[in-house]
């Protein structure tokens, strides 16, 4: 779990999605309610196609989480790392690089 070398609060690191949170959390209660509905669906014997679209939807949306997530991390914990150098600005960069992969991937 990737972390920065600053805090708010000082009492440890701060992950680059601390100020977006709760929206992120948010979210998140979104997307199990829509795992919710779709099981929901294929217990009340929905019709296929709109299982798919659904099941669609909640891809995207897990898609547009790790993309956010991806995001705060580049800006936040990698860019804190090449402020610093060394390993583990190396080190920040291949981690954000398989993340990449690892996205693209799915």
């Amino acid at each position: 779990m990737a972390t920065t070398s600053s805090s708010i609060t000082g009492s440890g690191p701060v992950h680059g999605y601390i100020s977006d949170k709760d929206r992120y959390l948010a979210r998140l209660k979104r997307i199990e309610g829509q795992a919710r509905g779709i099981h929901r669906m294929i217990d009340e014997d929905t019709y296929c196609i709109d299982i798919l679209t659904q099941i669609s939807a909640l891809t995207s949306a897990l898609e547009n989480v790790a993309l956010g997530l991806l995001d705060d991390h580049l800006r936040h914990c990698v860019v804190d790392a090449s402020k610093t150098g060394g390993p583990e600005a190396e080190a920040k960069i291949k981690e954000a690089s398989d993340a990449i992969a690892r996205l693209v991937k799915s």
